[in-house]
C-alpha cells in the first residue's frame, strides 16, 4: 500500500475512533462562573482548539520563506514585486479561499475538537478608522457557518493590531508607531472590536473575543498599559455584546500576568501560551494561582511546535487542571507537527530560491502560475495527514496503549518507519524526544519528516523501502510493532542496514524474549550505502504478538526488515546448521559489564579470553570443552580502567577477535 493510499484510509477512519469526544451542546453563549469555562445552560466545558495559523496572516515559517519575508507585509510584498499588485491580489484571494474551506472544519469536528480560534488581521477588516471591508468580514461569516454547521465554538482572535502590539512577524509591526506609541492606534484598536462585537453579538456559536494576540513590549512602570488597553477595548465591546466571553492575554507572549488583576470583567477568561517548557506542576503555577485568586477561568490560546509526546503530556496536566486548550496550528507547508502538511510545489521552490539570492528569476507569468499552483496545495484533500499527532492529542491522553501505524504481517516486510502509534517507552524509546530548553532548545528530532515522534526518521534511498529509514540511533534505543504472524513455524529475518562510521549491532525481540542474537552491522560506507544481513533461524508461533527492534549501539540506519518463512516444523530451528560466530558485545561501550554472545558448530575446546592493547589477558571467560550451540557469557570490567579492550574466541581451529570500549 503506498504511503499516500494508507494516509487517505487514515484520514476518514481516524475520526470514527476520535469521536467519542462529540457531543450535543446546549444552546446559550459561553461564559465564566467561578474558575470554569461553562456552556449556555451552566455544564462545564473541556475546550479543545485548533488555531488556524497562517490562513489570513501568513507567517515566514509557514511557508518556507523566513530568510527574506517574514511578516505577512513582507510576503505580500515580495509578491508584488514580482507579479504586480493586480496578479498578487488574485494569488492572495485563491490562497484564502483554499486555505480553510467547509471540509477543513467538518474534519475538526470529526477528529474530535469543539473549538477554533481565528487569527485575524485588522487590515483584511478595516482599512482606515471607521471604514470596513466586506470581503474580510464575509471570511468570519463563512467561517461561522462551518462552525455552526458543526456544534464548534469560533474564538476571534485579533493576532495583528494596527500597529503591531509587539515588534515581531506575529503582529506584522512595521516599525514605529506601534499599536503602544500611538494613542491612535488604540483607539482605532478598540472601535475596530466594537465593530467586531455589534455584528455577531447575538451568535451563540462565537466563543468570545480574544483582545490582543502576544503583547511583547517593554513597559515603563509595568504592565498598566497592557491592562488600560484591555480594560477600554472591553468597555467598548460591552456597549454592543454583553454576552461574548473576553479573554485576556498576558505579557510576553501571553506569559506574564503582572498587574493586570483583578479582573475587570464577569465574563472573561486569562489566557496564556505554552511552549518549549517542562510539562510539570510549576510550568502552571503562577497561572492557577491567578485564577484561584481573582476568581476567573484559564485557557491556554496557543501551544504546539513541539513533538507528539510532549503535546500528550501537556494535554493530560491541562485537563487535568480543567484547563481549555486551542492548538496551533491546522496546516503548513512540509510540517511533521501539524494535523496536516501542505506539499511543496516545484514553482514555488524555485521563488523561494529566487527570493532568496540562489536561483534565476522568473517571468511573471511563470511566477504567477507557481503561485497559484502552490495556493492550490493548501486543499486539504491535497494534503499530508498526520494521524499520529491527532493519536497523540486524542487517544494518547487517556491510554498508554498502543495502537499499530499500518497492518504489519509476517512473513512480509515491515519498514522501520511504520512502528506503532502510542508513549514514548512504550511505541518506541529515543534519548531525546521532546524539546522543554525553551525557543531555541535541543531538537527532538533530526530527520523532521513523515512522524513527530523522537524517533529520528530521514527520506531514504533505498531501492525497495518506503522512502524513509529511521537514523541517528543511540544505545537503549526501540522501535516497538504490533505483528500478525499468519503461521507457525521457522523464519529467519533479513536487515536492510547502513552505517556511515564504525558500525553497530540490533536485536529482535517478540514478546519481551530475544529471538535472534545481536546482529552486527558493518561500517557500510555511507548513512545511505545499504547491506542486508540476515539472523539465524528462529521460531514463531501464528497470532498477534508484540515485536521490537532494539539498538544496541549507535551508528546503525534501519530501512526496513523482510520476514521469511523457512519451515512449519519447530524441528527445523533444531536441525538448521549452526556456524562459528563472534557477536559484538553488548552494550558497547559499555560500564561496567557487558554481554558477549558466541555460536559454535561442533564440539571443542572453547576458549574465550579479554585482553588490553599492550597483549595482557585480563580475563579468561570460557576455557572448557563445549557442545555445538549459542552461548552469552558476562563480563564484568570493575576494577579495569577505561579503555579499549580485545576479546578472542578459539573452537579448534576457528579464531575470532572483535573490541569493545570500557568507559568509566
Amino acid at each position: 500500500m503506498t504511503s499516500r493510499r494508507r494516509f487517505f484510509i487514515l484520514f476518514f477512519l481516524l475520526p470514527i475512533a476520535l469521536c467519542t469526544h462529540c457531543r450535543s451542546r446546549a444552546d446559550g453563549y459561553l461564559h465564566a462562573s467561578g474558575i470554569y469555562i461553562v456552556e449556555g445552560n451552566g455544564t462545564k466545558i473541556q475546550l479543545r482548539g485548533m488555531g488556524l495559523g497562517g490562513w489570513l496572516v501568513p507567517e515566514g515559517y509557514m511557508l518556507q520563506t523566513s530568510a527574506f519575508a517574514n511578516s505577512p507585509t513582507e510576503f505580500r510584498n515580495a509578491v508584488v514585486n514580482l507579479v504586480g499588485a493586480a496578479n498578487a491580489d488574485t494569488f492572495f484571494a485563491q490562497y484564502r479561499s483554499t486555505f480553510v474551506q467547509r471540509k477543513d472544519i467538518d474534519s475538526l469536528a470529526r477528529w474530535g475538537f469543539n473549538s477554533v480560534r481565528l487569527p485575524m488581521h485588522y487590515n483584511l477588516l478595516t482599512s482606515t478608522p471607521g471604514v470596513y471591508l466586506t470581503p474580510g468580514f464575509a471570511i468570519i461569516d463563512s467561517l461561522l457557518a462551518w462552525c455552526e454547521a458543526n456544534r464548534l465554538y469560533l474564538i476571534l482572535d485579533l493576532h495583528c493590531a494596527p500597529g503591531g502590539q509587539n515588534s515581531g512577524n506575529i503582529s506584522d509591526y512595521q516599525g514605529f508607531p506601534s499599536l503602544w506609541e500611538s494613542a491612535d492606534l488604540q483607539q482605532w484598536t478598540a472601535e475596530l472590536w466594537k465593530e467586531i462585537a455589534a455584528r455577531y453579538a447575538t451568535r451563540t456559536w462565537i466563543g468570545g473575543y480574544d483582545l490582543l494576540n502576544e503583547t511583547a513590549w517593554s513597559f515603563s512602570g509595568g504592565n498598566t498599559p497592557l491592562r488600560d488597553l484591555l480594560v477600554r477595548i472591553t468597555d467598548s465591546i460591552r456597549t454592543v455584546d454583553r454576552n461574548h466571553m473576553i479573554f485576556a492575554e498576558g505579557n510576553w507572549y501571553a506569559t506574564d500576568f503582572s498587574g493586570l488583576a483583578p479582573a475587570w470583567d464577569t465574563n472573561m477568561a486569562w489566557s496564556f501560551h505554552k511552549y518549549w517548557n517542562p510539562n510539570d506542576y510549576a510550568a502552571f503555577q503562577g497561572y492557577l494561582t491567578l485564577r484561584a485568586t481573582t476568581n476567573t477561568p484559564l485557557w491556554m490560546g496557543e501551544s504546539g511546535e513541539n513533538s507528539n509526546q510532549w503535546f500528550t503530556n501537556a494535554i493530560q496536566l491541562m485537563e487535568g487542571y480543567q484547563i481549555g486548550w486551542s492548538w496551533w496550528t491546522l496546516k503548513k507547508i512540509e510540517t511533521i507537527s501539524a494535523p496536516l502538511s501542505v506539499k511543496k510545489h516545484a514553482g514555488f521552490d524555485a521563488l523561494i530560491k529566487f527570493w532568496s539570492g540562489t536561483g534565476p528569476k522568473p517571468t511573471e507569468a511563470t511566477a504567477l502560475n507557481s503561485l497559484l499552483a502552490q495556493a492550490q496545495l493548501f486543499d486539504a484533500g491535497l494534503c499530508v495527514l498526520h494521524p499520529d499527532m491527532l493519536h497523540a492529542m486524542f487517544v494518547q491522553t487517556k491510554t498508554v496503549a498502543r495502537t499499530p501505524w499500518r497492518t504489519n504481517a509476517i512473513p512480509g516486510t515491515i519498514f522501520a518507519s511504520d512502528y506503532d502509534m502510542g508513549h514514548a517507552g512504550q511505541a518506541y524509546l529515543d534519548a531525546d524526544f521532546e524539546n522543554t530548553g525553551g525557543s531555541g532548545g535541543s531538537a527532538y528530532n533530526s530527520g523532521w519528516t513523515y512522524r513527530n515522534d523522537g524517533v529520528d526518521i530521514e527520506a531514504c534511498t533505498d531501492a525497495g523501502g518506503n522512502g524513509f529509514d529511521v537514523g541517528w540511533t543511540n544505545p537503549g534505543e526501540f522501535l516497538a510493532y504490533t505483528v500478525n504472524v499468519a503461521t507457525t513455524g521457522v523464519y529467519n529475518a533479513t536487515l536492510r542496514v547502513a552505517s556511515g562510521a564504525s558500525g553497530g549491532s540490533v536485536k529482535i525481540s517478540i514478546d519481551g524474549t530475544d529471538v535472534t542474537p545481536a546482529v552486527s552491522v558493518p561500517g557500510t560506507g555511507g548513512w545511505q550505502a545499504w547491506q542486508t544481513r540476515i539472523t539465524p533461524d528462529f521460531s514463531l508461533t501464528a497470532g498477534t504478538h508484540d515485536l521490537k527492534v532494539h539498538f544496541l549501539t549507535a551508528n546503525v540506519n534501519l530501512n526496513r526488515l523482510e520476514f521469511i518463512l523457512k519451515g512449519t516444523a519447530v524441528e527445523d530451528v533444531q536441525s538448521a546448521p549452526l556456524e562459528f560466530h563472534l557477536e559484538q558485545n553488548t552494550p558497547n561501550p559499555f560500564n561496567p559489564g557487558s554481554d558477549i554472545r558466541y555460536q559454535i558448530s561442533e564440539p571443542s575446546i572453547v576458549r574465550l579470553a579479554v585482553y588490553d592493547l599492550l597483549g595482557r589477558a585480563v580475563a579468561i571467560l570460557v576455557n572448557e570443552r563445549k557442545e555445538p550451540g549459542t552461548y552469552t557469557v558476562r563480563f564484568d570490567g570493575s576494577g579495569l580502567a577505561s579503555g579499549v579492550y580485545v576479546y578472542r574466541l578459539t573452537a579448534g581451529p576457528s579464531v575470532a577477535v572483535r573490541t569493545m570500549v570500557l568507559v568509566r
